[in-house]
């Protein structure tokens, strides 16, 4: 009776002592590509930034100016307002080492400092719709918010305060909200975050993760 079960130990820790070495293999030669990769991007010259798709902030079609005596709509104004000659670009999804590879090593640091303010500015517009949407402010929130969807931000909870006001605050009928979320997805679908399939489900599209869910079984 030993033997049988011997045996199968032993096979059982080669094929185990084999997977670890394919995948210590891959690992491997992850690590070899990605030194070769930054190897090339490092060695990579400056190349002009002005075409980059820089984000404007339309401060004469948002609320500004509109806070009276609530301070933190004051405070969230005032955030934006200090990115108004900040330049300003969504990276989101791309590493630093494409990054050197499309513009260069010695752009790195402003590309980087323009990625960050645009980190600032969905945040900033997030915090401001909803301290907008908490006031009852709602035309004045979808603005917002709606611009920060143009940035393709990759915020959730922007497009679930969207999908919520379409629904339920801005008294639109089912055309109509169906039409708002319509113009929502195309900008889901291009976004380069692993928010992305989170936010196509909160807009009623199917996405493969759902797919691949088994159906509930009942009894």
């Amino acid at each position: 009776m030993k033997l049988p079960f011997l045996a199968s130990f032993i096979i059982l820790a080669v094929f185990f002592n084999i997977s670890m070495r394919r995948v210590s293999r891959k690992i491997e030669k992850k690590e070899a590509d990605f030194w070769e990769k930054e190897r090339e991007a490092n060695s990579v010259r400056r190349k002009s930034l002005e075409n980059l798709e820089y984000v404007h902030i339309p401060y004469h079609l948002l609320p500004f100016d509109t806070a009276g005596d609530n301070e933190a709509l004051q405070k969230a104004e005032d955030e934006l307002k200090a990115l108004q000659f900040e330049k300003i670009v969504n990276f989101t999804g791309i590493s630093n080492t494409d990054l050197k590879l499309e513009y260069g090593t010695a752009n790195i640091t402003s590309l980087t400092q323009y990625d960050q303010n645009y980190t600032t500015l969905v945040r900033a517009l997030q915090n401001w719709g909803e301290l907008l949407y908490n006031a009852g402010r709602f035309e004045d929130a979808a603005n917002v918010l709606e611009f920060a969807v143009k940035t393709r931000t990759d915020i959730s909870g922007t497009y679930r305060l969207l999908v919520d006001m379409y629904k339920t605050k801005l008294g639109l009928n089912e055309e109509e909200i169906q039409k708002k979320i319509d113009g929502l997805i195309p900008i889901a679908k291009n976004l380069n975050s692993l928010s992305k399939n989170q936010i196509l489900n909160m807009l009623g599209v199917e996405t493969p993760t759902q797919k691949k869910k088994a159906p509930l079984v009942t009894f």
